[in-house]
């Protein structure tokens, strides 16, 4: 199982709304809106690495507000 944080920044005003449709999807399993430099954190965990890219990109990265993305894998040293 691979997990990571996926760190979001959004248009103006649309935090509380993405963050409300990431909550959604499968594979994520907490999304909160944030204040800072980024608008969303989202934690979430996928069987590999290939099945993390895929819902990133082909899930997160598709609601509509998203203006980047930055994905951070957990590791455990």
């Amino acid at each position: 199982m691979v997990q990571a944080y996926i760190l979001i920044q959004t248009e103006v005003g649309k935090a509380a709304a993405v963050a409300g449709q990431i909550r959604g999807i499968t594979g994520v399993t907490l999304a909160e809106d944030v204040t800072g430099p980024y608008d969303v954190i989202v934690r979430a965990e996928a069987r590999n690495v290939d099945e993390l890219g895929k819902l990133v990109v082909a899930q997160i990265q598709a609601v509509e507000g998203i203006t980047r993305t930055l994905t951070c894998p957990i590791v455990h040293i």
